[in-house]
């Protein structure tokens, strides 16, 4: 039996008149999902740094390298799994019942090849499930650390992406995946090029840095916990990362984020001054930093790309229709020439069309990613995963927008990047389809309840000079 010494603690009860009186403390037990935890810490490092292992660590590597967090994704569920850590609901037993259909048409009735048709069906039957796992093992102190961490980063790849963006495309810093000398960069304007930063492919810059602006503008309106120093200086990575990156999409992904937080603000009118706080910040930096030509030339190169850009697709309306919907009027439309059953699940990815085509064509059925699942899959199997991906957005978005009403603004930042991505990012390109699992697994751990701490329950007598520890209760706080 332990014995505590609690005279003095005894003493005050018995001055106070009582005989018996309880004392608590926090359980200290070991996290039972730890190795859970890390697996998908792994995920998310390996998300951001692949990349890079491709181009510059292991360039005789690049190709197994593409697909190395899928072992991990999959060794995530089938532990889950075994845990009782797995969902069963609606969302994941379709997903899984359309990839397993759609590899039995692929074979029947598509391409025929059972490897390509086995890379398109792991999104379904391997990553999007992953999406659920985080959501069930990670807690809202988890969802914050990834974001401190993303703070982190920002400032570093923001420091790689102007490198990049000065340094000619034969230089070190922009090789290509495999040590390609011609350089990773895409084409920008006026003779810049779009940077990669330490991704195999220039959408990874827009969703990082897009995915580390919910994370901002949450940490300026809670900013508690958080270092000053550090928030300010991944605010001034962001705001250089937008004209270097010469992106679009990352601009559109910061709006979304600032509309986000005034729609929190509207119902919180007292968060109104951190916010003012954010934006004088951002005004401050972006007016020292116009002053220079190291901010003026990608400024330029930006404004320029994106006036060539509208003009040719139509103006805003046609960059929103386009772009935004994932061609999704132009999918259903189209997809009356379809095959019933589509031209098999995995066709449509890269990789697919490689091993089918045997070249480097890169989109063999849409560009698009509504038109893709169509033409993949046929319109049934197809727009089946379409509304699942809608309804689960749709579910995401208003139980996070509830959230604002007890001030709790996490969810609904991180969906200001994820709801449009989970609905019609390319999850065919490896890179787009990883942010989207960490971003839907991020907004169901936010939405989540906390686990309780369980709370190490002591009865005392006054009576005595010392307490049994025997007695213990587990309460749940």
């Amino acid at each position: 039996m332990a014995v505590i010494d609690m005279s003095s603690t005894i003493n005050a009860a018995k001055n106070a008149g009582l005989s018996k009186f309880y004392i608590a403390r926090p359980v200290l037990n070991r996290d039972p999902n730890r190795l859970l935890k890390q697996g998908i810490w792994a995920y998310f490092l390996l998300l951001i740094f692949e990349g890079a292992l491709r181009k510059w660590v292991l360039p005789g590597l690049s190709t197994p390298l593409l697909v190395v967090r899928d072992p991990l994704a999959l060794w995530l569920v089938l532990l889950a799994w075994k845990k009782n850590l797995l969902p069963s609901n609606l969302y994941i037993n379709i997903m899984l019942l359309i990839g397993g259909l759609g590899i039995i048409t692929a074979m029947a009735f598509g391409h025929g090849n059972i490897a390509v048709a086995i890379y398109g069906a792991r999104i379904l039957m391997i990553h999007f499930p992953l999406m659920f796992v985080i959501g069930r093992v990670f807690d809202r102190d988890d969802v914050i650390k990834i974001g401190k961490a993303t703070l982190w980063i920002t400032i570093p790849m923001a420091a790689l992406i102007a490198m990049q963006f000065y340094s000619p495309q034969s230089a070190w810093v922009n090789r290509g995946v495999g040590g390609d000398t011609k350089g990773g960069g895409f084409d920008g304007a006026m003779g810049f090029f779009r940077p990669p930063a330490t991704f195999s492919f220039t959408n990874g810059t827009a969703l990082f840095f897009g995915f580390s602006a919910a994370y901002i503008f949450y940490f300026w309106l809670t900013p508690k916990g958080v270092n000053r120093i550090m928030l300010i200086g991944a605010t001034g990575g962001l705001l250089l990362a937008i004209p270097l990156s010469i992106s679009r999409s990352l601009t559109s992904l910061v709006l979304a984020c600032l509309l986000s937080a005034l729609v929190a603000i509207s119902r919180n009118p007292k968060y109104l001054g951190k916010l003012l706080m954010a934006v004088m910040v951002l005004a401050i930096t972006f007016a020292l930093l116009s002053k220079t030509s190291f901010f003026a030339t990608p400024m330029e190169a930006f404004t320029t790309r994106f006036s060539n850009a509208n003009e040719t697709e139509g103006g805003v309306g046609g960059v929103f229709v386009d772009r935004f919907l994932g061609g999704m009027v132009g999918a259903i439309i189209e997809s009356a020439d379809k095959p019933f059953f589509g031209y098999g699940i995995g066709m449509g990815t890269s990789v697919g069309s490689m091993l089918i085509a045997g070249d480097n064509t890169v989109y063999l059925i849409s560009e698009g990613e509504w038109g893709r699942l169509i033409g993949e899959m046929g319109i049934i199997m197809g727009f089946g995963v379409i509304v699942i991906r809608i309804i689960l957005v749709v579910n995401m978005g208003i139980d996070s927008y509830k959230k604002i009403a007890s001030k709790d603004f996490l969810p609904w930042m991180i969906c200001s990047v994820g709801l449009l991505a989970i609905m019609q990012g390319q999850w065919a390109q490896p890179t787009s389809l990883g942010f989207d699992v960490i971003l839907g697994g991020l907004i169901l751990a936010a939405l989540r309840k906390p686990n309780p701490k369980l709370w190490l329950v002591k009865t005392i007598d006054s009576n005595t000079e010392t307490v049994a520890a025997s007695g213990t209760n587990y309460l749940p706080n």
